[in-house]
């Protein structure tokens, strides 16, 4: 009888996690990893003016790299403004995506969709209006002028704030979105029983709501520090020639000075840092609330 109800090898029934996986392992593999190990061996070859690059085996780009002042302090300011950013979207993203999350609005829907409607337009399109706005003559000095709260226009044009803000109204949807379904997902009788048992809502947030969002947190913060630290159009547009970040500088090596060995240097750094940063920030946060 129990042979009766064994399944055939080839039926869906014995396909095993590793076998479902196995696809878009290949697929990563191939699109994504061997890129990744291609820009590794270009970055260890010698760099020729006029020839592109020479086949060798030499870490000069890398020296070049941490031991010039000028690209050191590139890659503080990206990790500075990913860091910065990252923070800001999480502490306006957790009211507003635990409102959402908790509504009974019949307007819920609309609301999301007021979240989702910044994705629709392109990041170099939001950089071209933050920059109207942030003009000398645009709309944030007009009416600072007009109030009367300022006599001169405000230099906030290519600066690390103009960065900043365009970077974290960029990436706030992703964490919002991110936050709300883990938050939906919390029984919210939890959260009453920590306000019978005397919580107030400090407490409740900080010892019940939080650790139980952790995951959402994570994902948000991942994902939003991920973008942040390879953002392009926002600091090029909104920081200007002078304000060099780890994304454009790494256009500026390979397309403006063909210097292919030290801009796949670069461009593995910052995937290095990237990693190590969430790596450990993950690992961090897992201790403290796991």
């Amino acid at each position: 009888m129990a042979a009766a109800t064994e399944r055939p090898v080839g039926e869906p029934g014995n396909l095993t996690a590793a076998g479902l996986l196995l696809p878009a392992a290949i697929f990563v593999a191939i699109g994504l990893l061997v890129p990744i190990a291609i820009l590794f061996r270009y970055s260890l070859n010698a760099f020729v003016p006029g020839r592109l690059m020479v086949d060798a085996l030499t870490i000069e780009s890398y020296v070049k790299f941490f031991t010039d002042p000028f690209y050191l302090a590139v890659l503080w300011r990206t990790i500075r403004v990913a860091v910065v950013s990252t923070l800001v979207c999480l502490l306006f993203g957790f009211p507003l995506a635990y409102v959402l999350a908790r509504t009974q609005s019949r307007f819920k829907n609309l609301m999301i969709m007021a979240v989702v409607l910044p994705l629709f337009v392109g990041n170099a399109v939001r950089a071209a209006g933050w920059m109207v706005a942030f003009g000398s003559k645009g709309f944030v000095n007009a009416s600072l002028m007009g109030m009367g709260v300022i006599s001169v226009p405000l230099e906030i044009m290519y600066t690390e704030t103009a960065v900043m803000i365009g970077i974290i109204a960029v990436n706030l949807p992703f964490m919002v979105l991110t936050l709300q379904s883990v938050i939906e997902g919390i029984n919210r009788n939890v959260e009453e029983a920590a306000f019978s048992l005397g919580a107030p809502p400090l407490t409740m947030t900080g010892r019940v709501l939080l650790p139980l969002a952790m995951p959402g947190i994570l994902a948000g913060s991942i994902l939003t520090f991920i973008l942040a630290m390879n953002a392009y159009a926002t600091p090029v547009l909104l920081g200007g020639p002078k304000f060099q970040t780890m994304g454009p500088l790494v256009f500026s090596t390979f397309a403006q000075q063909n210097n292919w060995p030290f801009g796949g240097a670069v461009s593995f750094i910052l995937m290095t840092a990237t990693i190590i940063l969430t790596v450990t920030s993950t690992l961090m946060l897992k201790k403290r609330y796991g």
